[in-house]
């Protein structure tokens, strides 16, 4: 399961990120973490934004509600989900990755 932990600010969403993949999603979990793949290109952190609007798309969340909180440049990234509660939230992501 995917380790999520609430803040003050949101929910904290571990993220194993996977730049210019051949297709955009999610394609399960690895050590706590949500693996998410984007085709996006690891230049000028623009692959960072296609994963943030991936992870939205996904959990069914507006853009602004995922943003990047740590890992700008590392494939381990920490981003916050707002605007949820947390049982909402993995109840999401449990039938992402059961589906």
């Amino acid at each position: 399961m995917v380790n999520l932990v609430q803040l003050e600010n949101g929910i904290q969403l571990p993220v194993k990120a996977q730049a210019g993949a051949r297709v955009n999603g999610i394609t399960g979990q690895h050590d706590g973490a949500l693996k998410v793949s984007v085709t996006q290109a690891p230049e000028k952190l623009k692959a960072n934004k296609a994963l943030a609007k991936v992870i939205a798309a996904a959990l069914r969340l507006k853009n602004s509600q995922v943003e990047l909180s740590s890992g700008a440049t590392s494939p381990a990234k920490m981003f916050v989900v707002s605007g949820i509660e947390l049982s909402d939230l993995s109840r999401r992501l449990q039938a992402i990755l059961e589906a």
